[in-house]
């Protein structure tokens, strides 16, 4: 046993764990009457607080707690309430002509708004937080004056309301550049890419492939991307003058977007996804950021 001084001058002595390390031994003074009190108060609440809001988990769901308060059903709250306090311009914004939603001030200031945020939620993940898109992935720029089937509003609207290639509309644009893999020898694709190359402003790698590539674009390309190759909205077919490339220009991946083809997909975000309002929001807060038509 140990003894400790008193306030007294006399030595009182104390019981010690029995742990001994370096010759320092350990006291076994008892924990205060408030901690222990508090210690036991606070298994008494959580005890309490498990049965009445939701904790155990089970095989399906969580115990729903005697007060049945859910964090779900008061997002859902706040959202209905949010709904409400917007129903009547959501009515108005699917109901007026795509074309003058600019000219109302009000009407065009809460689509860009309420688009910005159905564009953070739905679209950022492809296009990008500031819709620039990207590049290696096919994801197109929303920024520029390039649009592969259109950048007026109705158009945007149009392709965010079906989609592209997607199976779940039949409305989705629709187009299929063929796997030229399959068609031309290798020699051809070479010569076909040159001319490509050369068409957008490039120096060819080979400008006798270029010259030789001339005919095979005319007689297998042009159809779509039209004799000058300056594309065709209506089809989906793209420029191929400028130095906008949605997949890349340069000469490796041109080899592969004409040898292998491409075939992106955009989901259609009517129907069960999004409303007809929110889509007119979508399309005003896309077509307003400096590269609808």
């Amino acid at each position: 046993m140990s003894k400790q001084p008193t306030t007294s001058g006399k030595k009182q002595e104390v019981e010690t764990t029995g742990h001994s390390w370096d010759g320092i031994e350990e006291y076994n003074n008892p924990l205060p009457r408030w901690w222990l009190w508090t210690f036991y108060a606070t298994i008494v609440w959580a005890v309490l607080y498990t049965i009445a809001y939701p904790a155990w988990p089970g095989i399906k769901e969580a115990t729903p707690g005697l007060l049945g308060w859910s964090t779900r059903a008061n997002v859902a709250a706040d959202i209905a309430a949010v709904e409400e306090a917007n129903a009547a311009i959501n009515e108005r914004l699917a109901s007026v002509e795509l074309t003058a939603i600019a000219d109302d001030p009000e009407l065009n200031t809460y689509a860009i708004q309420a688009g910005g945020a159905v564009f953070r939620s739905w679209c950022a993940q492809c296009h990008g937080s500031g819709a620039a898109g990207v590049q290696a992935a096919g994801y197109p720029n929303l920024l520029d004056d390039a649009w592969l089937w259109g950048g007026t509003i109705e158009d945007i609207h149009y392709t965010v309301a079906h989609g592209i290639r997607n199976e779940d509309d039949p409305d989705a644009r629709y187009s299929e550049m063929p796997a030229y893999g399959e068609i031309f020898s290798e020699e051809e694709i070479v010569q076909v890419v040159n001319y490509v190359q050369q068409m957008s402003g490039q120096t060819p790698n080979d400008a006798a492939a270029a010259e030789a590539g001339a005919e095979l674009f005319e007689y297998n390309c042009a159809a779509c991307h039209g004799e000058n190759g300056q594309g065709d909205p209506f089809q989906g077919a793209p420029n191929l003058t400028d130095a906008i490339w949605l997949y890349g220009g340069d000469y490796d991946t041109l080899m592969t977007t004409v040898t292998q083809a491409r075939f992106g997909v955009m989901p259609a975000m009517g129907g069960a996804e999004l409303s007809e309002a929110e889509i007119r929001a979508v399309a005003t807060y896309v077509h307003q950021l400096g590269g609808g038509q």
